[in-house]
């Protein structure tokens, strides 16, 4: 079956979305990423910064957050869940109606699990060595109060404790995607030639 669907999962500062929004030009497919946050936050009454931080990240780096404050709801709100659980619910709800609609390409929020059943789907996991994602987000994003090497490792352990607690897989692993690239070493440029080759050799097998 032809690829229909791109999923662009990545470490922080890696240069994720920069792949993922040249893979969406170049075949002219439907981008979601901060598109797909408004959706969200259109269905949930959430607001997109609310979305944008917890749509893919823990509240922290320790897999307590959820035991702590992740459980119950009111009953006859949010379907009776807790603020995370409502979003993690409509988040992939969205994906998969997105999917349905196909030629597009999604950026993070559990994607890649999300559509692990679709045999139209093509994951890909973008990740660098830390020196490279530390130099990248002060270019890209400035200094702060932090070491970019501080800010990296907040992120990558949030994203990872809310991706182990939604989808029960350890984020990263290459054997959950069709596709794990060093951005660092092949060049960010690059990477989106090499996916699309890599596409059409799976097609034409």
């Amino acid at each position: 079956m032809d690829k229909r669907i791109i999923t662009v999962s990545r470490e922080f500062g890696r240069g994720g979305r920069s792949i993922a929004k040249e893979l969406a030009n170049r075949l002219g497919w439907k981008y979601y990423d901060k598109e797909l946050v408004k959706q969200v936050a259109d269905e949930t009454g959430f607001s997109p910064e609310f979305i944008e931080e917890r749509g893919e990240l823990a509240s922290s780096g320790s897999r307590l957050a959820y035991a702590m404050f992740g459980r119950g709801g009111t009953p006859g709100v949010m379907r009776g869940m807790s603020a995370n659980d409502f979003l993690w619910c409509i988040q992939q709800d969205v994906i998969l109606k997105l999917a349905e609609q196909g030629n597009c390409v999604i950026v993070g929020r559990c994607a890649d699990y999300i559509l692990r059943d679709r045999e139209d789907a093509f994951h890909i996991f973008i990740h660098a060595p830390m020196s490279f994602r530390a130099d990248r987000i002060v270019r890209l994003y400035g200094e702060s109060e932090h070491s970019p090497e501080q800010r990296l490792q907040d992120k990558d352990k949030r994203r990872r404790v809310n991706y182990q607690h939604y989808t029960g897989r350890e984020w990263g692993m290459s054997q959950n995607y069709n596709l794990c690239l060093d951005s660092a070493a092949l060049g960010v440029e690059r990477c989106p030639d090499l996916i699309l080759r890599a596409m059409n050799r799976g097609a034409d097998a």
